[in-house]
Protein backbone atom coordinates (compact mmCIF):
# COMPACT_ATOMS: atom_id res chain seq x y z
CA UNK A 1 0.00 0.00 0.00
CA UNK A 2 1.64 3.21 -1.12
CA UNK A 3 1.10 5.94 1.40
CA UNK A 4 3.52 8.53 0.06
CA UNK A 5 0.75 10.47 -1.67
CA UNK A 6 -1.54 10.93 1.35
CA UNK A 7 -2.24 14.57 2.09
CA UNK A 8 -4.07 16.35 4.89
CA UNK A 9 -7.71 16.66 3.92
CA UNK A 10 -7.80 20.21 5.28
CA UNK A 11 -4.51 21.94 4.37
CA UNK A 12 -3.17 19.58 1.67
CA UNK A 13 0.20 19.07 3.38
CA UNK A 14 1.74 15.71 2.39
CA UNK A 15 2.12 13.26 5.27
CA UNK A 16 5.33 11.47 6.10
CA UNK A 17 5.01 7.72 6.64
CA UNK A 18 5.75 8.30 10.35
CA UNK A 19 2.61 10.44 10.67
CA UNK A 20 0.39 7.38 10.28
CA UNK A 21 -0.98 6.94 13.79
CA UNK A 22 -3.25 3.90 13.43
CA UNK A 23 -4.41 1.24 11.01
CA UNK A 24 -7.23 -1.31 11.12
CA UNK A 25 -8.18 -3.98 8.58
CA UNK A 26 -11.36 -5.98 8.11
CA UNK A 27 -13.11 -8.20 5.58
CA UNK A 28 -16.63 -7.34 4.40
CA UNK A 29 -18.42 -9.58 1.86
CA UNK A 30 -15.06 -10.95 0.67
CA UNK A 31 -13.49 -7.52 0.18
CA UNK A 32 -10.50 -6.42 2.26
CA UNK A 33 -10.80 -3.02 3.91
CA UNK A 34 -7.92 -1.11 5.52
CA UNK A 35 -8.30 2.29 7.15
CA UNK A 36 -5.05 4.21 7.80
CA UNK A 37 -5.29 7.19 10.14
CA UNK A 38 -2.99 10.21 9.80
CA UNK A 39 -2.72 13.16 12.19
CA UNK A 40 -1.96 16.69 10.96
CA UNK A 41 -0.44 18.67 13.79
CA UNK A 42 -0.61 21.81 11.63
CA UNK A 43 -4.43 21.73 11.27
CA UNK A 44 -5.36 19.61 14.26
CA UNK A 45 -7.42 17.10 12.22
CA UNK A 46 -7.21 13.47 11.16
CA UNK A 47 -7.35 12.18 7.60
CA UNK A 48 -8.14 8.54 6.84
CA UNK A 49 -6.83 6.77 3.72
CA UNK A 50 -9.46 4.15 2.92
CA UNK A 51 -8.14 1.15 0.97
CA UNK A 52 -10.56 -1.33 -0.57
CA UNK A 53 -9.39 -4.52 -2.27
CA UNK A 54 -12.46 -5.90 -3.99
CA UNK A 55 -12.80 -9.68 -4.30
CA UNK A 56 -13.99 -9.30 -7.89
CA UNK A 57 -12.46 -6.02 -8.89
CA UNK A 58 -9.67 -3.55 -8.49
CA UNK A 59 -8.08 -2.10 -5.40
CA UNK A 60 -9.10 1.48 -4.69
CA UNK A 61 -7.90 4.15 -2.30
CA UNK A 62 -9.55 7.39 -1.28
CA UNK A 63 -9.14 9.89 1.51
CA UNK A 64 -11.74 10.99 4.03
CA UNK A 65 -12.62 14.57 4.71
CA UNK A 66 -11.19 16.18 7.83
CA UNK A 67 -12.07 14.33 11.03
CA UNK A 68 -12.13 16.33 14.26
CA UNK A 69 -9.59 15.64 16.95
CA UNK A 70 -12.34 14.44 19.32
CA UNK A 71 -13.79 11.93 16.85
CA UNK A 72 -10.37 10.81 15.64
CA UNK A 73 -9.11 10.33 19.20
CA UNK A 74 -12.22 8.22 19.95
CA UNK A 75 -11.57 6.03 16.90
CA UNK A 76 -7.86 5.64 17.74
CA UNK A 77 -8.71 4.58 21.28
CA UNK A 78 -11.09 1.98 19.87
CA UNK A 79 -8.50 0.67 17.36
CA UNK A 80 -5.82 0.51 20.03
CA UNK A 81 -8.09 -1.60 22.23
CA UNK A 82 -7.57 -4.46 19.73
CA UNK A 83 -4.43 -6.57 20.10
CA UNK A 84 -4.42 -7.36 16.35
CA UNK A 85 -5.77 -4.38 14.35
CA UNK A 86 -3.95 -5.57 11.18
CA UNK A 87 -5.80 -8.92 11.25
CA UNK A 88 -8.72 -8.60 8.82
CA UNK A 89 -10.28 -11.75 10.34
CA UNK A 90 -10.39 -10.42 13.92
CA UNK A 91 -13.96 -10.16 15.24
CA UNK A 92 -13.32 -8.22 18.45
CA UNK A 93 -15.59 -5.41 19.59
CA UNK A 94 -13.24 -2.78 18.11
CA UNK A 95 -13.27 -4.38 14.67
CA UNK A 96 -17.04 -4.83 14.79
CA UNK A 97 -17.60 -1.16 15.65
CA UNK A 98 -15.05 0.17 13.15
CA UNK A 99 -16.68 -1.75 10.31
CA UNK A 100 -20.28 -1.20 11.37
CA UNK A 101 -20.91 -4.83 12.34
CA UNK A 102 -20.60 -5.92 8.67
CA UNK A 103 -17.57 -8.22 8.99
CA UNK A 104 -17.58 -11.64 7.32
Amino acid sequence: MAEGDVQCSRCGRPFDKEERVALISGRVMGDDYTDCYFWCGTCGVYTVRLYRDAFCGEETARDSGPISREEGDRRLELIRSCAHPHNERCRCEAHQECFGGRLD
